[in-house]
């Protein structure tokens, strides 16, 4: 009896050990500005990680609140968070952001500079108390068609890439935030958006390496305690399987090749790239067993239920033999050793502040004032003639194109709440579609236009709307906000690399010759 009794408490805690194993790769997300019941019982139950949203967010304040309910519960929670700065903002979800993305870091190149902005932007998450940063973007955007990361990436050179993304990582982390390099193998020459469809890269091995590669060799280089898969097929690589599924990719070459020893993190379950083609369990199961550690999901699916169908699929995957055991308790202990990592390095920040020893902003101005530093070092003006200052207030047209999900269409952009603080009377209207230009100019009358374009290169209407308006009014200034491929053109033409708030502000600036 004794030994039938010592084997069933064995078997328990082993089926026990299994289930918080499942439940510790997990990072779901959910809905509201407090966590919900069912989060905090998962908590208690193994679930390591949870992904916050700007749905979750509504003050630092609260933001705070939030992650400290959280840490009652269970005190080495690993809160993860999509802030890039720039378009991809949550704390800042409602305003815009006070820092410039990476494609503005990327046109100043001082990688100081970046250091310093991710520093200080490392510091407001980590005040917060937000631990896992799921950024930078590592994309070498060399496809300028890109819908889904444009802006979002330093640039399109591969070099600049490589130096930014180690630069971001070191001040990122240096705030006691681990940061999370993606999108691997790298998302920048897809003409698709993995949140609708499955992108392809049909670039060779040696293209590969050579450009893709580099920026995330930098990272590792640089000690990245996170790295984020691509849900993007790369036959190259593998022929048969997305990177996010890929042994190949992910323990082949990530871990065996490049090196990589932290934590890799499955690009959102949901998107259609997986969930259209394998289905979120299913898949779920494949990426732990290509190599996977932590499978995000919740930016769309946000609910017990998603948790409870995961969880169960991976311990039966383990039962049936599916899944290896040992694969999906090693994916559990990286998690573990991250949670560890940063509830030393948050330690560390709370003797420090204490010590009066903590770094105010890294760099002149500190804090949020090095964002508006560096969004105003990342303009450029040009001019097809001489630059005739306003005489009265403007007419600030927006053509707006469609937001890609990763960047929401939330978030407000433009120069035009900038530019009425700056010079009162300014009115402004939003346009879209191929009658954009005569409804501009309808609006407008006789006051002078501002022309707010995003990437005017992607879209034939908005470039069709400029010649019209251009032709009309030859004194239109234009102010481009996305990537800037088309050439340049206004009085003066103003290229912002991005449309945060603070780079809204630097472009209103120069519009009122401040």
């Amino acid at each position: 009896m004794t030994t039938l009794a010592s084997g069933t408490a064995a078997s328990n805690a082993d089926k026990d050990d299994l289930t918080r194993d499942a439940l510790t790769v997990l990072q779901p997300g959910f809905t509201g500005t407090t966590a919900p019941d069912w989060v905090l019982r998962r908590l208690g139950e193994g679930l390591a990680s949870v992904g916050l949203f700007g749905r979750n967010i509504a003050s630092p304040e609260q933001l705070s609140a939030l992650t400290a309910q959280l840490r009652a519960e269970r005190d080495d929670v690993l809160v993860a968070i999509d802030e890039e700065g720039g378009d991809v903002t949550r704390l800042e979800v409602r305003s815009g952001s006070s820092y410039p993305g990476n494609h503005a870091l990327g046109a100043v190149d001082d990688v100081e500079l970046t250091r310093e902005v991710a520093s200080a932007l490392g510091r407001r998450l980590a005040d917060c108390g937000v631990n896992l940063n799921w950024a930078p973007s590592a994309d070498v955007n060399s496809n300028p068609g890109n819908p889904v990361i444009g802006v979002r990436s330093f640039g399109a050179d591969t070099d600049l890439v490589a130096r930014h993304t180690a630069a971001y990582v070191t001040g990122l982390q240096s705030a006691g935030v681990a940061a999370c390099t993606k999108h691997f193998p790298g998302h920048g020459d897809t003409a698709v958006d993995s949140h609708h469809a499955l992108p392809r890269i049909d670039a060779g091995l040696p293209v590969l390496q050579a450009r893709e590669l580099a920026p995330f060799r930098a990272a590792i280089a640089a000690g990245t305690r996170a790295v984020m898969s691509a849900h993007i097929l790369v036959p190259a690589l593998d022929p048969d399987r997305p990177a996010t599924l890929s042994r190949r990719i992910l323990t082949g070459l990530l871990r065996e090749e490049l090196g990589y020893e932290g934590l890799i993190v499955t690009d959102g379950m949901e998107m259609q790239a997986i969930a259209a083609t394998y289905g979120i369990e299913r898949g779920s199961v494949l990426a732990i067993g290509a190599g996977a550690d932590a499978i995000c999901v919740g930016g769309g699916l946000a609910d017990d239920e998603t948790v409870r169908r995961l969880r169960d699929a991976l311990v039966s995957a383990v039962r049936t033999g599916e899944l290896a055991e040992e694969r999906l308790a090693d994916a559990a202990a990286r998690v573990r050793s991250l949670a560890r990592w940063t509830t030393a390095a948050a330690a560390r920040g709370a003797e420090n502040a204490g010590s009066g020893s903590r770094a105010d902003g890294g760099g002149p101005g500190g804090g949020a004032e090095i964002g508006l530093i560096a969004a105003r070092r990342a303009l450029r003006v040009t001019s097809s003639g001489p630059y005739i200052p306003l005489t009265g207030a403007p007419y600030v047209a927006a053509l707006t194109p469609v937001a890609n999900i990763a960047v929401g269409d939330e978030t407000p952009w433009g120069v035009a709440a900038e530019l009425a603080r700056l010079v009162p009377g300014t009115e402004t209207g939003g346009f879209a579609g191929d009658d954009a230009a005569a409804e501009v100019l309808a609006a407008a009358g006789s006051r002078r236009i501002v022309a707010v374009v995003r990437d005017e290169h992607r879209h034939a209407w908005m470039a069709t709307a400029l010649d019209i308006l251009l032709a009309a009014r030859p004194d239109t200034i234009v102010v481009e906000m996305g990537v800037p491929q088309a050439p340049p053109r206004g009085a003066p033409h103003i290229a912002t690399y991005g449309a945060a708030r603070v780079c809204g502000r630097a472009a209103a600036e120069a519009v009122a010759g401040e």
